[in-house]
């Protein structure tokens, strides 16, 4: 049984005190503003919190109460959550993308009378539901129109705030006192494969256990630069906040996913997390790129990357390069690797891979260039932070080893069972299914299905659910299908693998919009739409070849028999996704219901 981690806070907003009196003059934040970066001291963060603090506490936020959180990533998302906290409220986090019915849900189910919106948009859908939520009593709106009534600036609830603080200078201080241990601090749903999201409590408790249990890892640092664009909404990126108050390091905000390259460069980060799709996407491009310089770049990058290849997996095994083979990465490192690395800023020390499945081959890809993608695993309902592969002890293809005070047991079935600081206090008015999954031990049971190595590494073999028993009896996991056929074939976004209960396994496949536009226009197919490129003999043929070269490498019950390239991406709206890009399924089997006619023409209930 690993040491139990104890933490000498009582909360996160007594944590952020402590991180303010050692490091206030210190750069906290820093976030774009126009075409510029700003940047937040600790003191200065603790200000505004402190301000907002006591906005909300004057509008009528009292202990434990819900308070929402409606926006992108942005430092107004992180302030806001900070004054949620220190005013001993606790806080609702909502996508930007959910629909105006999904807001009316979570925040009549969580009870939370008050919400900060983005924005105008955002401000419309509260708008649109507000006579179902009687009990919605304020909007605070970051750049939405304020009206005097129901909708309240940001920047009047501060005022509110620093007026209140003048009048009653101690107040501040005995809210942030109040706040205790089990307090609850945050209702994060679930965004879930089926039904409604769930709504996972977690305690102060939960937050100050895994930001002491990261801190301990010592992997990050006060020196460590991180770039954040993660969803606050989601629990990956809302540990990462809360780790940087107990270790200190600095962190650029911003939630704009298509400045995330040039961000790079600019900020020059020493570690970066992220979900595998980014990272697909950028071996995606780097791929095409190659092959869009001609033959013999295309071969030295190939010759390059089997050079890498070898140095990867000697380093896993802890041992050394010969001289000969040190030479050869030197040169392959000027030729290729440096490139990419500088593309990064030329500091990054490694990234981060959580919320869904990397594939082996693309973390073995940017480990032969020089970057570790150190893959971690948890979930919601563990506040994120469970394992994580080390830099300096690492396995490709596991999500590592627990974080310390987290305990770990394999069920009879291969289930994932954990214990520890950071399970959840329990879903949200659901006692049923909170008793589901959480045993009279303690034992949280994942769903993921997994094994231990001889390390106490784990890996992840598929979701419990997910796993497909075809009609011989013989099983896959079809996550591990799936991440190897995007490995096997850059032009690729999505691959989703069918056959329970069928005779063979077949796969709906979605296109990566960027690099097939550019192999469509490398192959006179350029003046073609997505939708004709994805019905097109030649596109067939591309897919078709891929899926051939991978069946060649897996059992006889795994291999995909047939397939169809989908029309258009997989999609948040269509309900195909999850905003943290999981795979939801049954909707995509229900969306495209006659395509798997197609590929089973028998039957596809089971599916």
């Amino acid at each position: 049984m690993p040491a139990a981690i104890t933490s000498d806070f009582r909360s996160v907003p007594d944590m952020l005190r402590d991180r303010v009196q050692r490091s206030g003059d210190s750069e906290a934040f820093r976030y774009p503003d126009g075409d510029q970066w700003r940047s937040l001291t600790w003191s200065q963060t603790w200000e505004r919190a402190r301000a907002i603090a006591l906005g909300l506490h004057a509008i009528g936020l009292r202990s434990q109460q819900r308070c929402g959180i409606l926006a992108s990533t942005r430092i107004e998302w992180i302030l806001a959550d900070m004054g949620v906290m220190c005013a001993g409220g606790a806080t609702t986090t909502i996508y930007p993308t959910t629909t105006a019915e999904g807001c009316a849900y979570i925040i009549a189910d969580s009870d939370s009378t008050i919400v900060f919106a983005e924005d105008d948009e955002q401000i419309a859908k509260l708008r649109e539901q507000r006579a179902h939520l009687p009990d919605l009593a304020r909007v605070i709106t970051f750049d939405g129109t304020p009206d005097g009534d129901w909708v309240l600036s940001l920047s009047d609830l501060e005022a509110k705030g620093r007026e209140l603080g003048e009048a009653q200078p101690d107040l501040f201080d005995s809210l942030v006192d109040a706040v205790d241990t089990e307090d609850l601090a945050t209702l994060i749903y679930t965004s879930g494969t089926t039904g409604n999201p769930k709504g996972v409590r977690l305690a102060q408790a939960n937050w100050t256990y895994v930001a002491e249990a990261m801190h301990e890892t010592g992997e990050m640092t006060a020196e460590d630069v991180q770039y954040l664009w993660l969803p606050l909404s989601h629990v990956f990126g809302k540990v990462l906040q809360v780790g940087q108050i107990r270790t200190g390091y600095l962190t650029a905000v911003d939630g704009r996913i298509d400045k995330i390259v040039d961000n790079l460069a600019e900020v020059r980060p020493t570690f970066v997390a992220g979900a595998p799709r980014i990272f697909e996407k950028i071996y995606n491009k780097v791929v095409m790129q190659a092959k869009e310089g001609g033959e013999l770049k295309y071969t030295i990058f190939r010759w390059a990357c089997a050079v890498g290849l070898e140095i990867s997996h000697l380093q896993q095994e802890g041992k050394h390069p010969g001289l000969a083979l040190k030479v050869q990465h030197a040169i392959a490192d000027k030729l290729v690797f440096a490139k990419l690395r500088e593309k990064f800023g030329g500091r990054l020390r490694f990234f981060i891979s959580g919320s869904a499945a990397l594939a082996p081959d693309i973390a073995r890809f940017f480990h032969a260039a020089g970057v570790l993608i150190a893959e971690g695993y948890g979930l919601t309902e563990t506040t994120a932070a469970s394992f994580v592969n080390r830099t300096n002890d690492f396995r490709i293809g596991t999500v590592g080893q627990p974080l310390p005070g987290t305990e770990v047991r394999i069920a009879e079935d291969g289930e994932v069972l954990l214990r520890g600081g950071g399970v959840m206090r329990g879903y949200h008015n659901m006692p049923e299914a909170t008793a589901e999954v959480l045993d009279a031990d303690g034992w949280f049971h994942t769903g993921d299905i997994g094994e231990l190595d001889e390390a106490g590494r784990l890996r992840i073999t598929d979701r419990k659910k997910d796993l497909i028993k075809t009609s011989g009896g013989k099983y896959v996991a079809p996550q591990s299908v799936e991440g190897k056929l995007k490995a096997q074939c850059p032009y690729l976004s999505n691959v989703v693998v069918f056959g329970d209960k069928q005779p063979y396994c077949s796969a709906l496949v979605t296109l990566d919009e960027e690099s097939i536009a550019e192999w469509a226009r490398a192959n006179d197919l350029g003046s073609l739409s997505y939708a004709e490129l994805a019905e097109h003999p030649k596109t067939h043929e591309l897919v078709g070849a891929a899926i051939e070269d991978l069946n060649a490498t897996l059992n006889r019950h795994e291999t995909i028999k047939t397939f169809k390239v989908l029309p258009r991406e997989l999609s948040i709206e269509h309900n195909e996704v999850t905003p943290s890009l999981k795979i939801k399924r049954k909707a995509v089997a229900d969306n495209h219901r006659e395509v798997l006619e197609e590929l089973y023409p028998s039957t596809v209930e089971s599916l």
